[in-house]
Parts: structure tokens; C-alpha cells; sequence
């Protein structure tokens, strides 16, 4: 274990002495190639000073498998069991445990070790295990297993949401595995009454049924605060929770349950997941239009708009005017996920118009107190007055209450690059990782933004290493960095891990390992993002090795490259992706057009699709939901 903290403490300064000068077992300049995949290739033959965040970007994936391997070997057992006392409820439940390490996945997707993929799978299949076998007897919904079928039983989608982020994150690194491909499956048709026993949708009313709610079905009857926070701290769950037991009907978090179609789709490409998932997205855009732009925070049984609080648009647990003493108004956590959804499936901008036309009711009912923009954080009944309350800085919204908006606001600018989006990304303290920090630089403001950022999560990693090591019981939050190389490598913004697909400008792949992610040596790094198309620096770090890696559009090939331009020279493309050539020590900068969400979405590899060979390429927006990929 000391040998491993050693190892990963020295990693950042092995790569920037040593990744320059790898030697590898094959031929040298002249080595033999794979043949490539994606058509047109591109040369880069140009020798480039290597820049410190190339090294450092591959000192981050590097690292990424010592600190998987410690954590695992310091929280899992051999059955892949972890380390804790296994509580039901909000304040630790098994979600906890799997949100812990859920960016794993996702770094083994852009390229960290195989090593991240396979302790992962220890994790998250003995987690399966662990929380199927652990019952309380007090909790209805847990007395015979918080798990039924590898799902959770009856729960809200905060928390089901962020212990399955994870899962959707496996499916870029592992989409042909068999056993993914039936949970998936089988978990989408928990809410497609598929599952006799679940009957979590009504699809007269196009609603689920309750805020508590998975593969035992909804629960239509008073939640307890022991229902909603376990027997270990009963005071704190009658403090919390005497007020929220009315979770019957529907609610804007049940929208995280179209991940699971979504997934399904992608990996399958069966329709009957698109056409569930839109119906019900399409069924929460007609309310939304039907209450002046607001989601409301309850649907009731009948499928009215408020129909079991009363006909209050506003009423609900979790809701613009939640009872829970918390105050925590969770409206906004799951319409970003579904409506994306909807727009990547389809194309149809008017899907993130709905999204849109909600933050500009809470900007309208905004104030200005010493300069700054207070935006209202609840709505209902409040000091004898019913309206909008609780006024915030828009930089200050924090776990409750509206808790991911900004995330919101940053992700509608980079779905449609308005101009009004941009200005409503809040400023933040000069803290260079911060999202904002992340805009900022793709405007061209902050060049210095992508080493610090990456230098910032090698430091926490390493905290985060230092903590593991020390802990004496229980876990702590995994020490695998993936956030910064989320952003610079893929383009990629909505990891805030409330359960979603990944949205992304590119993604790369190893057509030599055959695996998702950087290819060995390479380095990448978004620098410009637009509505027209990117521009991407590929680097191969190697001084002796060739390298070769298939760049994708799109997290999922949902965009089409029109064109790549380097050095003076545009290359047509017209695919969903291409494939670039590195000479030792070269690197370049692509500006890469491209045409946006005209393809049908695919987890498939580019090697399992002959997209290129099988299908001519699209020539609009029209061509959805019936292409060639994973088919």
C-alpha cells in the first residue's frame, strides 16, 4: 500500500521527465500502423514543442489506475464488499458509495489504465450484491433488500439518479458487454411496465406514479421519516421528514428515470426506448407550456397539474415550495437530463427551448440588490403571500434548492451558443477549475487555464490518497481525477453526477487496443467551441513511437465533421468521425466543422458500426432514430 501511495506521488514527475522519451518493443519511426477505421486519415507529421498540459493530462490518466488500486484495496473485501455498515435512507445510503467513484468509468473512457475498468466492476458488482443481501426491518421498502433485481426498490431520483451515474458512464468504456446490455434493459422496463411488479408508469395519464418508486413499484401510501431516512437516527429523520409523506403522484426528479431509456437505446438502438422516452418527455413539455413555463412539482394521480396538493402547481416534496425542512427544491435536476435526451435523440432545439423559457421566468422575477442579480430560489406560499422567494446570489446555489442551474444555464449555452445563455453564467471566486473558469478559457481569456486546472485535480488526488490511506473506517470519495479531463479533453460539461448520458464535443478511440479513449502518448485538448464546429489539439507525446486514434463527434457520434483544417490544409470528412495519424513528437491543432445532433446516437464502437461504408452520410437534421449505429 505505501509502495502504491510512493508510486502515485512520483507519477506527475515521471510523466514530465519520462513520457517524452517512452520506449516502446516494436519498430520505430517506421513502425506498421493498424489500419484505420475512420475515413478520411489525417497526417500529423509536424514536431512540436510538448506542452506541459499534454504531460500533465497524461500524468492524470496515469495516475488514475494507482489511485483506483488503492481505493479498492483499502474499502473492498473479496467479494468486492464495501466497508461500511449498510444504511437505507438520504444521509448514506448504497447511492453514496457508488456516486463515490462513479467518474471511474468515465476516466477509463478517455484512457486512463484497464486496471480503473476492472476495480470498478469489483465495486459496483459486489456493491449489487451487498445491498440486495442488506435489510432493515423498519423501512418498508428495504426490509427484504435495499436491491431487487440489481435495482433499487422503491426510492426518490436524487439519490437513485447519483448511484446510477456510474452505470451509464460503463457503457462508453464497455458497450458490448451482455450483462450491461440486460440491466439496461431490464432497468428501462422497470418504467415501461414491462415488470409485473413494478408498475412505476401510467401511461393513460403519462405519468409515474410516485416520488418513491423503482423495481418493487411506487409507493402510494405516507412515506415515514424512517422511510425516508432509515432507523439509525430517528430524531434527525422525524426532523427532517414529518412533514413529507405525501409522495404520490409525479414529480420533475422522476425525469432521471429517462436515463434509463436513453441508455438502453444507445446500446441497443431498439426504438420501443426512444418512443417511451419521448412520450413522457413530450407529456411533462405539454404541463410546462399548460403552467406558464414552470415544471410543476406535482402531478397528481388523475394527471392533473397539482393534484394531490390541492391543485398548488407548486406543492410537493422536494418542490418549488417543499414542507421538508431543508427547503430543498429539486425541480431542475431532472428535466436537463430528459429534455437533453429528447434534443440528442431528435435534434429538436425546441426541447432545450422548454429548459430555457424556466430559467427566464426565475431571471424575470430576479432582483438587484448592491449590484448583484438575486434570483428566487422557491415559489408558494411564503409570509402570508403566495409567489417567488428566497432570494440568492446565482453563484450560491448550492446541494438544495435549485442545486445544479448554474450547470443548467452553462449546459443550455453549449446546446445553443445564444449569446443571452453566456451572459447568465454566474461569476465565480478566482478559482481556475471552477466551470466558469472552464468558459472563460474557451473564450480565449485564461491560456493558462488547462495546467493549472489539471495540476489542481493531481493535488486533490492526491489528498484525496492521503485521506484513503489514513481513514480508519468507513470510505471517503474516490481519489480518480476526472473532471478537468472532462472538460479539456472532451469537451464535456454536465458531470455534476445527477444521472445523465455524457453530452461532449468529441470522444477518441484506440484503434490498436480496440478500446474507448486516448490512444497511448496522445494528448488532447478542446481550446474552442462554437456553433459551427471545435478546435482540437492532438499531441503524441512519444518521441519514438506512431500512434493512431479515431476522434468522434460527439459523445455518442450525434454530430457529423463536415471538414478538419490543419496547417493550411482542409481535408473533407463528412462522417461522425476520422482518424489522425501521429508521427513521433508531433502534434497539430484541428479546426474541425461540423454539423450538430444530425445522426442517430450510438454507444457502439466505430469498428462495430462501418458507418462510413454502410450508410450515406446525412444531409440534415432530418435523419433520426432509425441509423446504422449499434445495429
Amino acid at each position: 500500500m505505501l509502495a502504491a501511495r510512493r508510486r502515485l506521488a512520483l507519477a506527475f514527475l515521471g510523466a514530465l521527465c519520462l513520457s517524452a522519451f517512452s520506449v516502446g518493443q516494436g519498430a520505430r519511426a517506421q513502425q506498421a500502423l493498424a489500419p484505420a477505421l475512420g475515413q478520411p486519415v489525417i497526417s500529423i507529421n509536424r514536431p512540436t514543442a510538448l506542452p506541459a498540459w499534454a504531460l500533465l493530462e497524461r500524468a492524470l490518466l496515469a495516475s488514475a489506475g494507482e489511485a483506483a488500486e488503492i481505493w479498492a484495496d483499502r474499502y473492498l473485501d473479496a467479494n468486492g464488499y464495501v466497508n461500511v455498515v449498510e444504511r437505507w435512507g438520504v444521509s448514506d445510503g448504497p447511492d453514496d458509495i457508488m456516486e463515490a467513484i462513479r467518474g471511474w468509468p468515465l476516466a477509463y473512457a478517455m484512457g486512463a489504465p484497464e486496471s480503473v475498468i476492472n476495480r470498478f466492476e469489483k465495486a459496483w458488482e459486489g456493491h449489487l450484491r451487498q445491498f440486495t443481501k442488506a435489510k432493515v426491518a423498519a423501512v418498508e421498502m428495504a426490509k427484504d433488500g435495499f436491491y431487487y433485481k440489481e435495482f433499487p426498490t422503491s426510492y426518490d431520483w436524487e439519490h437513485n439518479g447519483e448511484g446510477l451515474q456510474a452505470f451509464y458512464y460503463y457503457g462508453l468504456g464497455r458497450p458490448t458487454s451482455p450483462v450491461h446490455h440486460a440491466r439496461a434493459r431490464r432497468f428501462a422496463g422497470f418504467y415501461m411496465n414491462e415488470d409485473r411488479e413494478a408498475p412505476n408508469y401510467d401511461p393513460e395519464h403519462k405519468i409515474i406514479r410516485s416520488l418513491f418508486n423503482g423495481s418493487r413499484g411506487p409507493k402510494l401510501t405516507p412515506a415515514t421519516p424512517v422511510d425516508w431516512d432509515g432507523d439509525a437516527n430517528p430524531e434527525r429523520a422525524t426532523a427532517r421528514f414529518s412533514t413529507s409523506s405525501n409522495i404520490r403522484g409525479d414529480h420533475p426528479l422522476n425525469l432521471l428515470t429517462t436515463t434509463l431509456a436513453a441508455q438502453a437505446y444507445l446500446l441497443t438502438h431498439d426504438g420501443k426506448y426512444r418512443t417511451w422516452l419521448l412520450e413522457y418527455v413530450d407529456a411533462w413539455r405539454d404541463r410546462v407550456a399548460a403552467n406558464s413555463g414552470n415544471f410543476p412539482s406535482n402531478i397528481g394521480l388523475d394527471g392533473t397539474i397539482g393534484g394531490e396538493w390541492g391543485g398548488k402547481w407548486y406543492g410537493g416534496v422536494f418542490g418549488w415550495n417543499s414542507p421538508e425542512t431543508g427547503r430543498r427544491n429539486y425541480v431542475l435536476r431532472g428535466p436537463p437530463a430528459a429534455f437533453g435526451q429528447a434534443f440528442l435523440l431528435t435534434g429538436d432545439a425546441q426541447y432545450v427551448d422548454v429548459l430555457r423559457r424556466q430559467v427566464d421566468n426565475l431571471y424575470a422575477a430576479s432582483i438587484v440588490e448592491n449590484g448583484k442579480v438575486l434570483l428566487p430560489h422557491y415559489y408558494g406560499d411564503h409570509d402570508g403571500t403566495i409567489g417567488w422567494y428566497g432570494y440568492r446570489q446565482g453563484e450560491f446555489f448550492g446541494t438544495g434548492a435549485l442545486g445544479n442551474l448554474s450547470d443548467l444555464v452553462i449546459q443550455l449555452y453549449l446546446w445553443s451558443f445564444n449569446a443571452s445563455d453566456l451572459e447568465r453564467i454566474p461569476e465565480e471566486p478566482s478559482d481556475r477549475r471552477s466551470v466558469k473558469g472552464w468558459i472563460r478559457f474557451l473564450q480565449g481569456q485564461d491560456d493558462a487555464y488547462p495546467f493549472e486546472a489539471m495540476r489542481e485535480d493531481f493535488e486533490r488526488s492526491r489528498g484525496a490518497v492521503e485521506r484513503v490511506l489514513a481513514a480508519s473506517s468507513g470510505y471517503s470519495a474516490s481519489p480518480v481525477p476526472f473532471e478537468s479531463l472532462a472538460n479539456l479533453t472532451l469537451g464535456a460539461n454536465n458531470l455534476y453526477g445527477s444521472g445523465d448520458v455524457l453530452h461532449s464535443q468529441v470522444r477518441y478511440f484506440d484503434p490498436e487496443r480496440r478500446r474507448a479513449g486516448l490512444s497511448e502518448d496522445v494528448a488532447a485538448l478542446v481550446d474552442r467551441i462554437g456553433p459551427d464546429g471545435i478546435r482540437l489539439t492532438l499531441v503524441n507525446t512519444s518521441l519514438v513511437e506512431h500512434r493512431s486514434m479515431i476522434v468522434q463527434m460527439g459523445a455518442y457520434g450525434e454530430h457529423q465533421c463536415v471538414s478538419a483544417s490543419a496547417g493550411g490544409k482542409v481535408t473533407p470528412v463528412d462522417a461522425p468521425y476520422f482518424t489522425v495519424r501521429l508521427a513521433p513528437g508531433a502534434g497539430e491543432t484541428l479546426t474541425i466543422a461540423m454539423k450538430r445532433y444530425v445522426n442517430d446516437p450510438t454507444l457502439a464502437f466505430p469498428w462495430d458500426r462501418g458507418w462510413w461504408k454502410e450508410q450515406p452520410a446525412p444531409s440534415g437534421r432530418g435523419r433520426r432514430g432509425g441509423g446504422p449505429g449499434g445495429r
